[in-house]
C-alpha cells in the first residue's frame, strides 16, 4: 500500500509523447480539448469540415507542439478510413480519440424533416461508432488507448425542437459503455464528457434572451454559464494515465446543471 502512495506523481496527467486524434477540433469545444492536450505534452491530428485552421493551427503550435489536419466528411467511410491512415502516416500511432464533430438542426417535432433526421444521427452517432471501431484496432494493437466520446445535458434530460441531436446524445453514453466492455479487455479506456451550458458564439443567440437565459442560470447551483476553458482539465484527465481505472463512465461539466430540479 505505501509504495503505491510514495509512487504516485503529477507525471500521471501528463500527455507527453502521445498522439491525439480531436475530430472537429478546428473550432468551438473541440479547439479546447486540442489546445489542452498539446498544453499537457501531445502532438495533434484533426480531422475536419469547415475550411479555416488558422486559429487552432497557431494555438497549438505556439505550445511547441505537432499538429496535422484533415479535411472531409466523417460520414464518409472513405474520409474516415483515410483519417486513420494520415494519422498514422504522420505519427505511427494514435492513443487518444475525441469524438467531437457533430451538430444540430432546430425544428418543429411534427414536422422534423427525415433529411435532417438522417443526417444528424449519422454524424452525431453513427460516424462516431464507426470511427472508433476503427481507431480501437490500432490502440490494440499497442496494447493502450483512451477514446472520449461528447455528451451533453440532453444525454440526460430532452429539450424541444432538436429530436436527432437528443437521441443521438443520449446513445453516445450507452456507446460509450459498449466501447468500455468491449475495449477494456485490451487497456483501452472510454468515458464521455458531458458539456452544460456553455457561454459559447454558437449561443450567443440563445444568451440574450433574457428569459431562456436566466431559466438555465437559475438551475445551476454556480449561478453562472460555463467557459470552454472548465473543459480542458477533464479532458486532459481522461486523457491521461491518472484515469486508467475509469471505464465505461460520464463526467458531467455543467456546473451542477443535471443535478437540480
Amino acid at each position: 500500500m505505501s509504495k503505491g502512495l510514495q509512487d504516485f506523481s503529477l507525471d500521471a496527467f501528463s500527455l507527453n509523447g502521445k498522439v491525439a486524434m480531436v475530430t472537429g477540433a478546428n473550432q468551438g469545444l473541440g479547439m479546447a480539448y486540442a489546445v489542452a492536450f498539446a498544453k499537457a505534452g501531445a502532438d495533434l491530428f484533426i480531422p475536419h469540415y469547415t475550411h479555416d485552421i488558422s486559429e487552432i493551427k497557431q494555438l497549438i503550435e505556439e505550445t511547441g507542439r505537432k499538429v496535422s489536419f484533415l479535411q472531409g466528411d466523417l460520414t464518409d467511410p472513405q474520409y474516415r478510413e483515410s483519417v486513420v491512415a494520415a494519422c498514422l502516416a504522420q505519427y505511427g500511432k494514435i492513443d487518444i480519440l475525441v469524438n467531437n464533430a457533430g451538430g444540430s438542426i432546430f425544428g418543429d417535432f411534427l414536422d422534423y424533416p427525415d433529411s435532417a433526421w438522417k443526417k444528424l444521427i449519422d454524424i452525431d452517432l453513427n460516424a462516431v461508432y464507426y470511427l472508433s471501431h476503427r481507431v480501437v484496432k490500432e490502440m490494440i494493437k499497442r496494447g493502450s488507448g483512451k477514446i472520449i466520446n461528447i455528451g451533453s445535458a440532453l444525454s440526460f434530460t430532452a429539450d424541444k425542437k432538436c429530436p436527432p441531436y437528443t437521441t443521438s446524445k443520449h446513445a453516445i453514453l450507452g456507446l460509450t459503455k459498449v466501447f468500455a466492455n468491449e475495449a477494456g479487455p485490451y487497456n483501452i479506456q472510454t468515458n464521455a464528457i458531458a458539456p452544460g451550458f456553455l457561454a459559447t458564439d454558437v449561443n450567443k443567440e440563445l444568451r440574450e434572451d433574457k428569459a431562456f437565459y436566466n431559466k438555465i442560470t437559475n438551475r445551476i447551483p454556480g449561478g453562472r454559464w460555463g467557459e470552454v476553458y472548465d473543459l480542458m482539465g477533464t479532458a486532459v484527465f481522461l486523457a491521461s494515465s491518472a484515469s486508467d481505472y475509469i471505464n465505461g463512465w460520464t463526467i458531467n461539466v455543467d456546473g451542477g446543471f443535471t443535478t437540480t430540479l
